[in-house]
């Protein structure tokens, strides 16, 4: 039998912004209020369904994600982002939710909303989130002024800033910065699959093709161009390496203007609105975890042993294994987590069924913390056209730091909806033994794993996570700013390469032999 408090999806929308003057283009509030108008009529009730929101869950916009944000708006900014869009929409709910940091959270708090609908906590719920980056710095490069100041009244559970991702240890040493944290991922990844440094690129410029293919046809894509392997890995003026080995256009993009949404609310509620039966989705299964926080207590830096529990518990609960999923949405900010994500599914990088509903991150854009709300706002066409498939999609917050994982179908949901609590499965992750740590190393060492840091002359420092040679325990440190060093270590694989490391003032330096 079908519960009537079975949580389901029955809208999605997304919206984009390209080349319009920053006077006229949306605030942010504005692009999610737009995708949420989308996803309102998707449910073929329209503007009419709004009234019915009780509950409203804003994903956190980047600008209020850190205590240090990269790009400081002058224009000011909604205080009640939930409330701004309900009052565009015209509803007015109970609950205004403003999320927490991290991609893994558009999941997560569908996690959340299904889990409220099915114990009768919420009936009609929204969730939305949107970034108008691209028009920020295109109005602070002709210096306009902008008015993105919203004061709206009413209640607002506001999560902060989530858990602390980083020390400052850490950061010091240059980890904790996206573009330069996850390629010590994929130069692990390198060494852990015996690939040559050729090899390796040649891989990451296949992988990184397709998922352009996929961008070059997504109407909702800004930076919908398809591009060759051989374009993707050749380093030019253009394509400038960031971070080694990335290239630039193998880095998640933040410089959109786009926005997603999607209503979900319960089996019993839709039939009483009268929402069709064959725009139903079904969370048939959906699990969260965690890694060690800290990049520098993680157990290696080529797995994910949290996405490895998450899919076991979310297909578990789903009642299907991989082969039944028919559509992949495998978060992909940077190549790494791709890569890394499939080693923890048992999934090829190059599986037949596709990798991506959007085209990724660097090429369909990053629209900051929102980006899977387009990847599940992708998805749902997809299964309402072939009711009996089941799509993944996985989301990622941090450096491969918190992760959410949801399986969805038409395939109607048997049985009373219940998921079970991810504290339960989170311990053993938390308890699995990782290395002993050295802040302050001294002598002899070798390379766990590294990157190079660029600007545009060249490279400029190395970062690296050794380990000490007499004791095995882990450090960070960075490299001498020798440009003959620098050139040395591009040209060669330096996992495992030895030398010496000790501490100068607040940084740990690494001397290669």
């Amino acid at each position: 039998m079908l519960e009537g408090s079975t949580p389901i999806l029955v809208g999605a929308g997304q919206s984009v912004e390209r080349e319009v003057d920053p006077h006229q283009a949306q605030p942010p509030m504005g692009l999610a209020a737009q995708a949420a108008a989308a996803a309102l009529a998707d449910t073929g009730l329209g503007d009419s369904l709004a009234r019915h929101i009780d509950t409203i869950y804003a994903i956190r916009s980047f600008s209020d994600s850190s205590n240090r944000p990269r790009l400081q708006l002058p224009f000011g900014r909604a205080q009640n982002p939930p409330r701004a869009i309900a009052r565009r929409l015209g509803a007015d709910p109970v609950q205004a939710i403003y999320g927490n940091v991290g991609g893994n959270t558009p999941q997560k708090y569908i996690d959340e909303a299904a889990e409220r609908i099915a114990q009768g906590d919420a009936d009609v719920v929204l969730l939305a989130g949107a970034e108008a980056i691209k028009t920020a710095q295109e109005a602070l490069r002709r210096d306009l002024a902008l008015n993105w100041q919203e004061d709206d009244e009413g209640s607002l559970d506001d999560r902060g800033l989530g858990e602390t991702l980083m020390s400052a240890h850490e950061f010091a040493h240059g980890i904790g910065i996206p573009i330069q944290t996850y390629p010590l991922f994929e130069n692990a990844l390198r060494a852990r699959l015996g690939n040559s440094q050729a090899q390796h690129d040649a891989l990451l410029g296949r992988l990184c093709a397709e998922f352009s293919a996929v961008a070059a046809n997504n109407p909702f894509a800004f930076y919908g161009t398809a591009r060759s392997a051989e374009e993707l890995t050749t380093v030019s003026a253009e394509n400038r390496y960031i971070c080694y080995p990335y290239p630039k256009l193998m880095n998640a993009r933040d410089a959109v203007n786009q926005g997603a949404a999607v209503v979900m609310t319960s089996v019993a509620k839709a039939q009483e609105l009268g929402i069709d039966p064959a725009r139903w989705v079904y969370l048939h299964g959906c699990a969260e975890s965690n890694e060690k926080l800290l990049v520098s207590e993680r157990v290696d830096y080529h797995s994910s042993p949290a996405i490895r529990v998450a899919a076991r518990h979310a297909l578990d609960m789903a009642g299907i294994d991989l082969d039944q999923i028919d559509y992949f949405d495998l978060y992909s900010c940077f190549p790494s987590a791709v890569e890394i994500c499939c080693e923890a599914l048992g999934l090829d990088s190059f599986d037949p069924r596709g990798l991506t509903l959007t085209g990724g991150l660097p090429f369909f854009g990053g629209p900051g913390n929102n980006y899977s709300m387009h990847a599940i706002a992708s998805l749902l066409p997809k299964l309402r056209a072939k009711p009996d498939s089941y799509g993944l999609i996985t989301a990622n917050g941090g450096y491969l730091s918190k992760h959410a994982l949801g399986i969805y179908s038409c395939r109607p949901y048997r049985g009373k909806w219940c998921r079970e609590d991810p504290a339960a499965y989170q311990v053993a992750i938390d308890r699995t033994p990782g290395p002993v740590f050295s802040e302050r190393p001294a002598g002899a060492a070798r390379i766990e794993t590294y990157t190079l840091c660029f600007d545009r002359s060249g490279p400029q420092r190395g970062i690296v996570i050794g380990r000490l040679l007499d004791s095995d325990a882990r450090f960070l440190a960075n490299t001498p700013a020798d440009p003959v060093l620098l050139q040395s270590m591009l040209a060669a694989e330096q996992v495992g390469r030895t030398g010496t490391v000790a501490a100068q003032g607040e940084l740990n330096v690494f001397h290669p032999h």
